[in-house]
């Protein structure tokens, strides 16, 4: 049985590791940024999102259908949301050739949001320590660049009903570097979909409309706990 749940593991690791920015519905270039339909307001916070395809929006029927379109809408809040398939902290990240901290400082948003680690327990057995170092080092450059930007760290998604050793590390490792910089921690993240078939696109690895629905309501409370 063991050796049948990493079996499946890795085969879905190559799925989701092939996704690329053009995948499934596409924004205009390779990232989406703005809200879809959402004027820019300078008087308006400025959110950004650091995520992976679960926050990029792969899997939706529109991109207007994505969580972080749907909480950002709610609050008024101007989305800046530059996530990439496939990406982790270290995952895809050299080959992809990609620098989402980079491009979330020269934006300068008021709020950081980070939902990455969920490609990164794919890559545990190449990379081991190297994912900590480089969510520590992540989380570091963030709030020094960023000094007055709040920065909130979501525990790692997941997707199925099988738990790897590798994303409860991960889970770990993001959570103890978020304390060390003093960021908003929300934890529990990685159940929300965990196992929901009915929340799952056609390809049986991203959210469909359903889940980001599913994921946009838990997202919801949990920022209204930090009273946001």
């Amino acid at each position: 049985m063991k050796r049948s749940i990493l079996v499946l593991l890795a085969a879905s690791a190559l799925l989701l590791s092939a996704c690329s920015p053009v995948t499934g519905p596409s924004p205009t270039g390779s990232h989406s940024t703005e809200s879809p339909g959402t004027e820019s307001r300078d008087d308006t916070p400025l959110v950004a999102f650091y995520g992976d395809s679960y926050t990029r929006g792969t899997g939706v029927s529109d991109l207007s259908r994505r969580w972080s379109t749907t909480i950002s809408e709610q609050r008024g809040w101007r989305e800046f949301n530059p996530s990439v398939d496939g990406l982790g902290f270290v995952n895809n990240r050299d080959a992809l050739g990609v620098d989402l901290p980079r491009e979330i400082i020269e934006a300068d948003p008021d709020i950081v949001l980070v939902t990455m680690g969920l490609n990164d327990a794919f890559a545990y057995d190449r990379f081991g320590d190297g994912i900590r170092d480089r969510i520590e080092s992540d989380f570091e450059r963030l709030t020094t660049a960023l000094p007055h930007a709040r920065l909130i760290v979501v525990e790692p998604f997941w997707y199925t009903a099988q738990r790897p050793e590798s994303i409860e590390a991960i889970i770990g490792w993001v959570h103890a570097a978020a304390d060390e910089v003093g960021a908003d921690y929300i934890p529990g993240a990685s159940r929300w979909i965990q196992g929901r078939a009915g929340e799952m696109a056609a390809d049986g690895l991203h959210p469909n409309d359903a889940g980001h629905g599913l994921i946009a309501e838990r997202m919801d409370a949990a920022l209204r706990e930090l009273g946001l």
